[in-house]
């Protein structure tokens, strides 16, 4: 391979590459960055492969390449768990943004939007969001929430015929959740 100081110089480099993934990657789930860094991950993903399988007789240098490998792919299950979040709208500080801008949004459609909402569905779920709040969990999305009520709305139909039902959001169990109850 080469002498001990080339192969510093290796491991330095990947440590420094790994340090500017690192930042990368953060500056994306923050929202700060609008694509996610799939080259520099994949360069230095080729790179770390390469350099595990030279031969290096010097321990501690073999040691602290697999130091670097070992941090470098539990970033990569870090990265690819939290990316699995964002996708499923689970992560935290990329839902908590989206709130906040939302919330800055609503006073302004409060302005335009005079009369209260008729929509069934809308004061269902402003009754659930109520209901997580109350029980300091995060609320679902209305969109959600809206799917939910229409395969449930068909179910119903489909077995207790054209019966008039009304959903109704109670906790059971520090839990929010839609029940159905018949119309009186």
């Amino acid at each position: 391979m080469g002498s001990r100081g080339q192969i510093t110089e290796l491991l330095n480099q990947l440590e420094k590459e790994m340090k500017e993934l690192e930042i990368a990657h953060e500056q994306y789930f923050l929202g700060t960055e609008k694509r996610l860094p799939e080259q520099p991950r994949h360069r230095l993903t080729l790179r770390m492969r390469k350099m595990i399988t030279l031969y290096i007789p010097q321990t501690d240098l073999r040691y602290r390449l697999q130091s670097i490998s070992s941090r470098y792919n539990s970033y990569c299950g870090y990265w690819d768990r939290i990316q699995r979040q964002i996708d499923e709208g689970k992560y935290e500080r990329h839902t908590s943004r989206i709130q906040r801008f939302a919330q800055k949004q609503a006073p302004a459609e409060k302005a335009v939007e005079t009369s209260p909402a008729t929509d069934p569905i809308d004061n269902l779920y402003k009754e659930l969001v109520d209901a997580h709040q109350s029980c300091q969990l995060r609320p679902p999305n209305r969109d959600q929430v809206a799917s939910f009520l229409v395969k449930q709305e068909a179910a119903i139909k489909k077995r207790f015929g054209d019966k008039l039902v009304d959903f109704v959001v109670v906790t059971e169990s520090g839990k929010p959740k839609v029940k159905v109850r018949a119309r009186r």
